[in-house]
């Protein structure tokens, strides 16, 4: 049987990082107050006693202006002097320790890290617990290396937009379409990574892209010059939400502005969305980042400004921190000696990225000496970080049809065709934004485990230009006693500054699915590999076709979780985290359009507002036992209680249209537990994601059809029944947003669709015990 291949661990390798030499298997030297350094060690910002924002402030007024503006930058300069060493702040870890920026880099003690799935495969799992738990093994990874020379502690990721449109090539990198199953993923791999320790943190994330980001490059539009027109409706309804998740229950260390412009401002130069509500209202203890080059992109392709120190000048003073990229660097001088930005406005830029820097040890001396000092190679690829990279391929895994053909019965299925131009890939399985793998199982290398196989590539890639391979094909599953095909998509095809023209399949990709199904002695399976939904309409109407699976992008492990759930070791329970609509849907609605509800010929978006025909929903996953869900305990009325000052100043507006500001109520108090009996009724052990949605009371002309509220992951042996408790908060779960972007808490009677169950909580307004 084929095994994985795993780099062996090397000890004594000497590496060369941002221009110094240290032996791996020692530690890195200290970024700053090195002991040994008789000049800088007693210097007040070296004291590790003292609070943080008196040794920033003490750092902060001993740098010259020049000194200043060169650690605006993500490539920010030593200042010798003062025994500070330049640092890379670019760093990235979405679903691993990543080498896509400049400040990490593999090799010698670390020739890689363990590659998680893709962020859409794991959002597929629905398992809070498990995000935490990946951020958690990716931030000890990328603390190792830290030590051992090979990366920085500043981490941009996650990636928390809103997966609007099925044809974004960056779709795969988001927790999905939905903003509450989005900031819960946010809040939970955030909280994973940084691990904090009182305000100490194991590494700094960064949420990005803010905000309504969500275009690459379309119809001739791109990024750099796209005008995202959002109403305040959707912008706090939608695309707003994850981030608030990242900052307020994640606490999160930075938030990066993206290119794009919304409402005709960049967001980088956008004192509302910079100082006004990532720092105002939603209390961000950090730094805020540009996407890089988006400074410069701002006065050269937006043109913005007519000068580029104004550029600098705008975005320093709207609340932005570090430019990665070299603009604030090269203008930032000019900006302030023409008046247009003051000093202080630059010491306030770098009291927040000091402060972090400070939160992460890197003003404490030996790295060695500090609070996962101890970290190495030997913590990097372990077999516990290996085995939860697969495990989170397996709960991610999500069975879209089964006509009883799985699970592959390895005593009926000795031979198996094994098909497509990613039935033997490794790279492809790990997505953009990753790294070196510690090894990889290929598609083909884990059914190799279960039976003998048969292969034949078909397509020569994804592409699928020609049909000569398809003969080959052919016989093969004619000669087999089940067929594989591991079809999709790939970076060629959807990837950042590259989004998909439609939804199909590749090049002749569906005919190779047809004739093989056609061919096949036994049972045919399709597989799919893609970050965005694909219509794939024909098989799931095609009898010969008899199972769907979505992989995702299973990362280093993909290969053995989906064999573990073709034959059934691994009993399937992801649900999608995005809905898969028909091809005829992209024709109906331009990239551009950042409208989330329908209006006149535009169907809306995602399950919350289109009510149109779709290949498989939002939510959608089987499994190979069945569940029976039950209400043990549910209420069916809710009191909202009001603030009392509310009718003495005649605040009229709080029951507006029937609903509620939900600031104006005593949230508190508001919130009900129901619980839910879920019972296995089938003959197999199986994990149940149970699913709450509501929908508002009939009549709110600006609700959603309906809204994901909760979820939970509950595993239930055949044959026996767990109780799920759920809590249901009245301002967080039942509440809308209106037309003016504020948040209400409509009255009357709320429907909660609780799996196949439908219930009625009835919401009435109380000023302090007496109906409204």
């Amino acid at each position: 049987m084929a095994k994985p291949i795993l780099f062996p661990l090397l000890f004594i390798t000497t590496t060369v990082f941002l221009g110094f030499f240290i032996s791996s298997a020692e530690s890195r030297p200290p970024f700053a107050c090195d002991p040994r350094n008789g000049l800088t060690r007693s210097l007040k910002f070296c004291r590790a006693n003292l609070p943080i924002h008196v040794r920033a402030r003490d750092l902060i007024g001993r740098l010259t202006l020049a000194e200043k503006i060169r650690l605006l930058v993500n490539n920010a300069a030593a200042v010798p002097r003062l025994g500070i060493q330049g640092y890379e702040w670019w760093s990235e870890a979405l679903h691993g320790v990543s080498n896509v920026g400049p400040g990490t880099k593999f090799g010698g003690a670390f020739p890689g890290a363990t590659s998680f799935p893709q962020v859409i495969t794991t959002a597929a799992s629905f398992n809070e617990s498990l995000w935490e738990q990946i951020g958690r093994v990716v931030s000890d990874e990328a603390r190792a290396m830290y030590n051992g020379g090979m990366a920085g502690l500043t981490y941009w990721s996650p990636n928390v937009n809103i997966f609007r449109d099925p044809r974004w090539g960056r779709g795969q990198e988001t927790p999905g379409e939905d903003p509450v199953l989005a900031g819960k993923y946010a809040a939970n791999y955030v909280r994973g990574l940084q691990s904090p320790t009182g305000i100490r943190l194991k590494v700094a994330a960064c949420c990005k892209h803010y905000t309504a980001y969500d275009l690459d490059n379309w119809n001739g539009v791109d990024r750099y010059h796209f005008n995202a027109r959002v109403s305040k409706q959707d912008l706090a309804d939608t695309y707003d939400v994850p981030f608030k998740s990242c900052v307020v229950e994640g606490k999160v260390a930075s938030v990066m502005c993206s290119y794009n412009q919304v409402n005709g401002k960049p967001t980088c130069a956008d004192p509302d969305l910079l100082k006004g509500t990532i720092r105002g209202q939603w209390g961000l203890s950090g730094y805020i980042v540009s996407d890089c080059d988006s400074v410069g992109v701002m006065y050269d392709t937006q043109h913005f400004t007519a000068t580029p120190e104004e550029s600098a000048a705008a975005a320093i003073k709207a609340g932005l921190d570090l430019d990665c990229g070299p603009f604030l660097a090269i203008h930032t001088d000019l900006a302030v000696r023409r008046g247009l930005l003051a000093e202080a406005d630059v010491d306030l830029a770098l009291a927040n990225t000091i402060t972090i820097q400070m939160r992460l040890g890197m003003f404490d001396g030996e790295p060695s000496a500090q609070p996962y000092g101890n970290l190495g190679p030997r913590d990097v690829c372990t077999p516990a970080h290996q085995q939860l990279a697969l495990e989170a391929a397996r709960q991610g895994i999500v069975l879209l049809k089964n006509s009883g053909s799985l699970p592959l019965s390895t005593a009926r299925h000795r031979t198996v065709a094994v098909v497509g131009p990613n039935s033997d890939v490794t790279v492809t399985m790990i997505g953009n934004y990753a790294g070196v793998a510690c090894g990889y199982t290929s598609p083909l290398q884990g059914i190799s485990r279960y039976a003998r196989t048969i292969h034949q590539a078909g397509c020569s890639d994804v592409a699928c230009d020609t049909n000569n391979l398809f003969g080959a094909a052919e016989v093969a599953a004619h000669e087999a006693d089940a067929t594989v095909l591991v079809m999709g998509l790939d970076q060629s095809i959807e990837a950042e500054f590259r989004d998909r023209v439609g939804l199909l399949l590749p090049g002749r990709q569906q005919e190779l699915v047809s004739r093989v199904a056609r061919a096949s002695r036994g049972p045919t399976v399709l597989v799919l590999m893609s970050g965005g939904p694909i219509d794939v309409s024909f098989a799931k109407n095609d009898p010969r076709v008899s199972a769907i699976i979505w992989a995702g992008y299973p990362g280093q492990a993909g290969g053995t979780a989906i064999a573990d759930v073709l034959f059934g070791t691994t009993n399937p329970g992801g649900k999608l985290p995005m809905t898969w609509y028909p091809q005829d849907y992209v024709a109906k609605v331009p990239m551009t359009n950042m409208g989330m509800r329908p209006s006149r010929g535009y169907p809306g978006r995602t399950y919350r507002f289109y009510k149109g025909s779709v290949v498989f929903p939002f939510g959608h996953g089987l499994s190979y036992t069945s569940f029976k869900h039950s209400l043990a305990l549910a209420p069916t009325d809710l009191s909202v209680l009001l603030d009392t000052n509310l009718f003495a100043t005649k605040n009229y507006s709080t029951l507006s249209s029937n609903a509620i500001r939900v600031k104006h109520a005593k949230c508190d108090s508001l919130s009900s537990l129901f619980h839910i009996d879920v019972e296995n009724t089938g003959n197999m052990d199986g994990t149940h994601t149970l699913l709450v949605f509501s929908t508002p009371p009939a009549g709110q002309k600006w609700s959603p059809n309906k809204q994901l509220i909760g979820f939970h992951r509950v595993h239930v042996i055949a044959g026996s029944k767990q109780r799920v408790k759920i809590n249901i908060h009245a301002c967080k779960h039942l509440s809308v947003v209106d037309e003016f972007g504020i948040r209400r808490i409509p009255m009357g009677s709320h429907s909660l669709h609780i799996g196949d169950l439908k219930h009625s909580i009835s919401l009435q307004a109380n000023l302090e015990g007496i109906k409204v």
